[in-house]
């Protein structure tokens, strides 16, 4: 009796162990407002959004979901993050580099945006104005269609000092300009390369920098000068050297740029030499 007694005892200690050392299955459930990350490069800036992306799920968004008048961590969960790498303007305020939660304040005509001090917020229970840095206006434009869940993109790439934050949902777009000092970095660094007494210069690429950004035109046509000269079969590069001439008032010589731009073109195989023909007539009409 005893020695059976035992063995049960035993058998059970065997089972409860056993028992013991398997856990419980974990389940993950999906996100209602799955996380997401944006990032972009302006000139030499990374910029980064961290944020979650609630969707509409048949509810009335603005004026109804999020009142108006009232602050919105920008998104769901954490309020929405940003990260500049270095220094910029938004929405024409100076804002240095660093990480900020983003805020709003939607209205009908006129949304308020909030970049906080404060990384890490659940939701906007604990929003202090104090801890704003920066408050910028922007103006929301209504959508042709419906945008089903939040979302950040950037836009108005074209200018590598510039970009536009966007952000979209129900019906809504709301624009932020983001600037970045591109110019004060990189022209010490051209002028000191090309007043060098020697090694490959980027003329190319400088000349279009200053023609894109409205500085010295002069300098920009002496380096596309100096980059035909080393290419002398590059009709894109004779091209923009008409561009340089038409944006510093030369019709004359942006007509001959264009004129010879355009008999190169004609020359060449495939769509590239059918795309700079369309592109020098253009340049044609418009000086002549």
């Amino acid at each position: 009796m005893l020695r059976s007694t035992l063995s049960f005892l035993a058998g059970s200690v065997l089972v409860t162990g056993l028992f013991a050392q398997t856990p419980a299955p974990k389940i993950e459930f999906p996100a209602a407002s799955p996380a997401a990350t944006v990032k972009q490069r302006v000139g030499f800036t990374d910029i980064e959004i961290n944020y979650s992306r609630p969707s509409m799920r048949g509810r009335k968004i603005f004026g109804g979901l999020q009142p108006y008048g009232e602050i919105w961590r920008t998104g769901a969960n954490n309020a929405t993050k940003i990260t500049f790498s270095t220094a910029v303007k938004f929405g024409g305020a100076d804002v240095p580099a660093g990480s900020y939660a983003l805020f709003s304040i939607p209205g009908e005509s006129e949304w308020t945006v909030i970049l906080n001090k404060v990384v890490g917020q659940w939701g906007a229970y604990t929003y202090d104005a104090k801890n704003d840095f920066v408050r910028v206006k922007a103006v929301p434009t209504a959508l042709p269609w419906p945008v089903e869940t939040f979302t950040f993109s950037f836009n108005d790439l074209a200018n590598e000092s510039a970009a536009t934050l966007s952000l979209y949902w129900e019906s809504t777009r709301v624009p932020v300009k983001i600037e970045v000092d591109v110019a004060s970095i990189l022209v010490p660094q051209i002028e000191t390369v090309m007043a060098a007494p020697d090694g490959k210069k980027p003329y190319f690429a400088s000349a279009m920098f200053y023609f894109e950004n409205g500085l010295d035109l002069k300098k920009a046509a002496a380096w596309m000068d100096a980059a035909i000269a080393e290419q002398p079969d590059a009709f894109y590069m004779v091209y923009r050297k008409g561009l340089i001439l038409e944006k510093s008032g030369d019709k004359a010589g942006a007509l001959a740029a264009a004129q010879k731009s355009l008999e190169m073109a004609k020359k060449a195989p495939g769509l590239i030499g059918a795309e700079y023909s369309r592109l020098n007539e253009a340049l044609i009409a418009r000086v002549k």
